[in-house]
This record gives structure tokens, sequence and C-alpha cells, in this order.
């Protein structure tokens, strides 16, 4: 059984291939990016945000949704621990251990925590 890749465009770190459906904080860690995930990828502290310059997806979890308003991120940032791999994607992580001079985390669960309830990202193109 042959698992789906895409490839992801990391802003200064170039290409990191992944696993369509994988969490993405994962797949840019694994990739070599030293994202922060300092809550340990369950939405609660936005160290693991990254922007989008292409390939945003329309779905966010409600989870992100509440996190980025009560932090006053919506339609600044994503959380990579909120995030499913796809193809066409192009993000620039936001805080990285280099910059920031933190300790990336505890290391995020394979599948996103808690468990997802979807909803649609002010803007999507799905939007009604």
């Amino acid at each position: 059984m042959t698992m789906d890749t895409v490839q992801i465009r990391v802003e200064g770190y170039g290409e990191v291939t992944a696993r369509a459906g994988e969490r993405l904080v994962l797949a840019l860690e694994r990739g070599g990016v030293d994202i922060l995930h300092r809550c340990g990828g369950v939405a609660r502290c936005t160290t693991c945000r990254v922007g989008f310059s292409e390939g945003e997806p329309d779905l966010m979890t409600l989870a992100e949704h509440d996190k980025l308003v009560e932090k006053g991120l919506l339609g600044q940032a994503r959380l990579s621990c909120q995030i499913e791999c796809a193809g066409g994607m192009a993000v620039t992580p936001l805080q990285t251990a280099r910059s920031s001079g933190l300790e990336p985390g505890k290391a995020p669960a394979e599948q996103i925590e808690p468990q997802p309830e979807w909803t649609t990202r002010p803007g999507a193109s799905t939007e009604g």
C-alpha cells in the first residue's frame, strides 16, 4: 500500500515532502523546520502558527478557530497543529525555536487533537 505524498513549500526552508492528510506541524518538523508546538499540538498556545501564501485550507477545526479569535489572530495566521497536509500548500513558519530561543515543546500526537470538529474559515472560497 502506497501513501500519497504532497510537496509543501516552506519559506526559508524549501520543499517538505508530507503524507496527504498528515498534521502539518509534524510534516514541518520532520522536514527540518524547527516549528514550535509548546502545548503539544492541542490548539492551546498558538506557537505553531504559520502564514499561507498558497493553498490555505477552507476548513479549520473549531479549536483552532476559537484559539485564533481569543488571541486576535483569526485571518492573520493558522495553527499548523490543526491542519492536514494537502498539495499546493505554501507556508511561512511564524515562530521557530531559532527565532524565539524557546524549546519546541512536547511532541504532538499523530492525529489532530482535540478530536476535530470542522468549520469553514472566514473568507474561505466555500463560505456562503
